[in-house]
């Protein structure tokens, strides 16, 4: 039997730990590595201790490493312990002493019991040295905020100081709860109205016309027509794909890479009155996201699984008027939803990346029509992955050419001009994640 009663939380502190192992020593996302505690009553808890670790892990580890004589001989449980009950101490508002003895009985949960002592002591010192501790750490950029050092290096080469210093800051802040209406089914004031009623207190996007921002994250379940597929979950800058696409009735439209198919729902929510929506993927698993979607959206697409560079395994041979591509990517301006990108991602990664990029890119454009458009897209901020693709492809396709688009400031407020499309960073003036997009049109012959 459980030894009873632990200290308040430590069960939660400790299923944390778990959780950070699984991210930091095994490369699980973090995702998969809190599905095991969903089912708990604490699972609430638990997200929040290890989104807020993983967060602040590469501040938070180093300043514990300088209290232990061998950091690396520790158990990756017990490490993991440490750093989350060091981000309890720092980031929370529980008491810090409290804090070291719900984190002994985390030991004990864990199977640690000879590392109590171990654990007390370690604690008890960051408790009463954490500003020594922390200014020595914040004596470097990338530690200070808690990134790792290649992507610092790589953000401040391709971003002015301010823009740079802005996606470090927001990466590290709660990105808002944004929903996206369908308006050919239901007008935005009236859902304002009927969040009203419900007392949860939202705005309108003026720039983006199907966006409400919530003041305050809810559960799916808590909002109104949800259920009914008059409202989904979507980053007003991810909202922007589909009036940018600007496909018309009766076109067929190619969503290539398109799980787990919010730009799907979206698309048809835009334009109900397509000929045809094809959406590929080659993860099965998230493909039947996208069936659930549509399903709780009410809407139908051509749901394929099949890698989109094999044409031959899905296309009929007849033009799409209209692809999407929302390309693969490193993922580096959603980061602060999905923190654990910090810990996971690798230099290396960026190569690969915009190789692959590359590939898709050439691949579904020769399925595009003679005078159709294709919207490249990616949730990164490093220009390899967008506008460099898009250069790249430029120079060998004499039939491709950028397509017009509204200035950067019409598009979303703070938004970016590049060369090549538009760049969106987190946070900003919109307050989005961090996006690219870049339309392309195909001539019937090159220039």
């Amino acid at each position: 039997m459980d030894r009873t009663p632990w200290a308040p939380g430590a069960p939660a502190l400790a299923d944390a730990a778990r959780a950070i192992t699984s991210i930091v020593a095994q490369g699980r996302s973090s995702d998969a590595a809190l599905a095991p505690f969903e089912a708990t009553a604490h699972r609430a808890a638990v997200r929040a201790i290890a989104l807020g670790t993983v967060r602040w892990y590469l501040r938070l580890a180093p300043a514990v490493d300088m209290l232990l004589t061998h950091p690396q001989g520790l158990a990756d449980e017990l490490h993991a312990l440490l750093v989350a009950s060091a981000h309890q101490i720092e980031y929370s508002r529980n008491p810090p002493q409290a804090t070291v003895h719900t984190a002994v009985d985390a030991a004990r949960i864990l199977g640690k019991e000879r590392a109590t002592g171990l654990v007390n002591a370690v604690l008890r010192r960051f408790v009463s040295e954490r500003g020594i501790l922390l200014a020595r750490v914040d004596e470097k950029l990338a530690s200070r905020t808690a990134h790792p050092q290649w992507l610092v290096k790589r953000l401040t080469e391709a971003w002015p100081q301010e823009v740079c210093t802005g996606i470090l800051e927001a990466n590290n802040t709660h990105p808002p709860m944004v929903l996206r209406l369908d308006l050919s089914r239901y007008e935005r004031q009236q859902y304002l109205s009927d969040l009203e009623a419900v007392d949860i207190v939202a705005r309108p996007l003026e720039w983006a016309p199907t966006a409400v921002c919530l003041q305050e994250p809810v559960a799916l379940s808590k909002l109104p027509r949800f259920g009914e597929g008059l409202v989904s979950v979507q980053d007003a800058g991810a909202q922007l794909a589909a009036p940018l696409l600007a496909a018309q009735p009766g076109m067929r439209v190619l969503d290539a890479c398109a799980a787990p198919g919010g730009k799907t729902g979206h698309l048809l929510e835009h334009t109900p009155e397509l000929a045809e929506l094809v959406a590929v993927d080659t993860d099965a698993k998230r493909v039947g996201r996208i069936e659930e979607n549509l399903q709780r959206l009410r809407r139908t697409a051509r749901v394929i699984v099949a890698d989109v560079r094999q044409s031959a395994n899905f296309w009929d041979g007849r033009p799409f008027d209209r692809i999407l591509l929302d390309a693969p990517c490193s993922s580096t301006g959603v980061i602060r939803r999905h923190p654990d990108i910090k810990l996971l991602r690798r230099a290396d990664d960026i190569y690969a990346l915009a190789t692959t990029q590359l590939e898709i890119l050439r691949a579904v454009y020769r399925l595009l029509a003679p005078g159709g458009r294709l919207l490249y897209s990616t949730c990164s901020v490093l220009p390899d992955e967008n506008q460099r693709v898009v250069e790249r492809f430029l120079e060998t396709e004499a039939t491709a050419h950028l397509s017009s688009m509204p200035p950067a400031d019409t598009l979303a407020p703070g938004a970016l001009e590049q060369r090549a499309g538009v760049q969106l960073v987190p946070g900003g003036q919109a307050g989005t994640d961090g996006f690219y997009y870049a339309c392309l049109e195909k001539t019937t012959t090159g220039t």
